[in-house]
């Protein structure tokens, strides 16, 4: 009988600890930032990664929209980045944004694609801790040359550059 006690107090921890433990939650955000190289605000194949790019995810109160949650990140020679989120935020939106480019030719924020969307929570159907965001961008002052080939080839025509 002592024995049975003992067990079930030591199963009655292990999952008390297990609860806690899923309450600190680590997500990974993983994306990319590049420059929009014919300023069409969508990835061509003459687009450039950036490296360095400052990225901020943000996550606000639902109701009050408070932020509750920031971190920041740069990108590496492939304009990847990863941000650790910890805690579970099923009450708030989450969003990661671009802060800064280190390129002067390529500094132009794209107005209303700033941002992308992500969950960090548990309690949504998603079980795998890394979560992806879409691509973010800033803009080149002026496209590069061979745009206007890029877009015929995709059959994105007349444009004006």
């Amino acid at each position: 009988m002592a024995k049975a006690i003992l067990v079930l107090s030591a199963l009655c921890s292990i999952l008390a600890f297990a609860n806690f433990a899923q309450s600190h939650e680590v997500f990974k955000v993983e994306g990319t930032v590049y420059c929009d190289t014919c300023r069409v605000q969508f990835q061509t194949k003459i687009s450039e990664n950036i490296e360095g790019a400052k990225v901020q995810l943000t996550c606000r109160d639902m109701e009050t929209e408070k932020v509750t949650y920031t971190t920041e990140a740069l990108t590496d020679k492939d304009g990847k980045y990863t941000i650790e989120a910890t805690g579970d935020h099923e009450k708030e939106v989450c969003d990661v944004g671009v802060i800064h480019s280190p390129r002067e030719d390529c500094k132009e924020p794209a107005i209303g694609f700033e941002n992308s969307r992500v969950v960090c929570s548990n309690n949504v159907g998603m079980h795998n801790p890394t979560r992806y965001a879409n691509p973010l961008f800033f803009m080149k002052k002026e496209s590069l040359p061979g745009c206007k080939d890029v877009l015929d080839e995709l059959g994105l025509f007349p444009l004006e550059f």
